[in-house]
């Protein structure tokens, strides 16, 4: 396609994000073009932009550009940093939506000058129509990359379109930023993925994505141990040994890290990752723990440690050990760049709600009625290809 695409990142400062928009602007300069599945003849199938075409703006509690942003992260080398220092000064995030319930601590003090829910909203609405006037666009995506907040279980102001809109109007505390922000994303019209396991896709809004047709996909990008494990469980039920135990626990350092401190971040966090077993496996692990710990000399250098006790032959006991010594930005930023590529796609192939090829990138994949919820990669990404060759003929006519 020629026209270019804007890519709205929340927390557009952060670890993740800054790389993202780093990375982009490397790969613009001849850096590798590794790690994203659009890269392959799966994204000329469907036509997606090249890096080139990508325009980014977003929003963070933070007032820093995204050179300082991407420096003080430290997940690129500096001497990469400083080729694209010119770039990267020219982002600057927009003031954006935080919450004492959800958010933990004092995470920046570039809020939003808002005196309600619905004012919030009109001004992050003003702010992107401002930038999307500016740049020339007509396509756009939205990938939400905060910090993940406290975990909830849904509530009567969750669960229909009316009492959602009711609770802006009367700014319930219920509703989160992230709800916010897809709310802002599906009235605009704007494809939206949640990369975080914070809880956004409540009933009222996977309903009002349909309505107005706007594709949307998460929860909480499958980059790192989780993607092993979908991997390796596979194989166990290929072979028939039986998984008895699986202990996973992290260490980092960064933002992500400190944030999922906090125990109901933490549970949020730990929820999105230990159910993926079960349904690969076809029987709940006796004793499958995660565990993730903030380890500030880390940064953004993840440890993912697991053990796995299976029985094989006869039922003798044996085990796995798996130590993946990762950086966590480096492995979700051409998820990323996937996503809002593979979003652009599905709508201008006409797709609305809950996108089920895109289970892919996902620890939690959002449900969809009537179709099986998928953790095995392997599978996944048969059922995203099978999307590709559905729409591509539509998307090429």
């Amino acid at each position: 396609m020629g026209s270019r695409l804007g890519v709205l990142l929340i927390g557009s400062a952060g670890a993740v994000a800054s790389t993202v928009v780093a990375g982009v602007e490397l790969m613009k300069k001849g850096a590798p073009r590794l790690g994203m599945i659009t890269e392959t003849d799966l994204g000329q199938a469907v036509g997606v932009v090249a890096c080139e075409d990508l325009v980014f703006a977003g929003w963070d509690l933070r007032n820093v550009d995204l050179y300082d942003a991407a420096w003080g992260h430290g997940v690129l080398p500096k001497d990469q940093l400083m080729t694209v220092e010119k770039e990267l000064r020219a982002y600057k995030p927009w003031p954006g939506v935080t919450s004492d319930a959800f958010i933990p601590g004092d995470n920046g003090k570039n809020i939003v000058p808002a005196s309600s829910f619905r004012d919030e909203i009109r001004i992050m609405r003003e702010q992107v129509e401002t930038w999307m006037k500016a740049q020339g666009l007509s396509r756009v995506v939205m990938v939400n990359l905060c910090s993940t907040e406290r975990y909830i279980e849904p509530e009567e102001v969750h669960n229909s379109i009316a009492a959602f809109e009711a609770g802006l109007d009367k700014n319930d505390k219920r509703i989160s930023p992230a709800m916010k922000y897809l709310y802002l994303a599906i009235m605009m019209g704007i494809p939206y993925a949640n990369f975080t396991p914070s809880r956004s896709n409540v009933p009222a809004l996977e309903k009002l994505s349909e309505d107005k047709g706007v594709p949307i996909a998460g929860e909480d990008g499958k980059t790192g141990q989780t993607l092993l494990k979908t991997v390796l469980a596979p194989a166990f039920r290929v072979r028939q040994l039986k998984v008895d135990g699986w202990y996973s626990t992290n260490i980092l350092g960064n933002n992500d890290g400190r944030i999922l401190h906090d125990p109901g971040s933490n549970k949020t966090k730990v929820t999105s990752k230990i159910g993926v077993l079960g349904s690969i496996l076809g029987y709940e692990v006796p004793d499958h723990q995660v565990h993730i710990h903030y380890y500030r000399p880390r940064g953004d250098d993840k440890e993912a440690w697991d053990n796995i006790d299976v029985l094989g032959f006869v039922g003798a006991p044996m085990q796995i050990k798996v130590n993946f010594l990762c950086k966590d930005s480096i492995l979700a930023a051409p998820l990323v760049i996937d996503l809002a590529r593979l979003l652009d796609a599905a709508q201008r192939a006409g797709e609305r709600g809950v996108q089920y090829q895109l289970s892919l990138f996902f620890k939690s994949p959002y449900k969809v009625a009537g179709k099986p919820l998928v953790h095995d990669l392997f599978e996944q990404h048969t059922i995203l290809r099978s999307w590709v060759d559905k729409v591509s003929p539509k998307l090429k006519a």
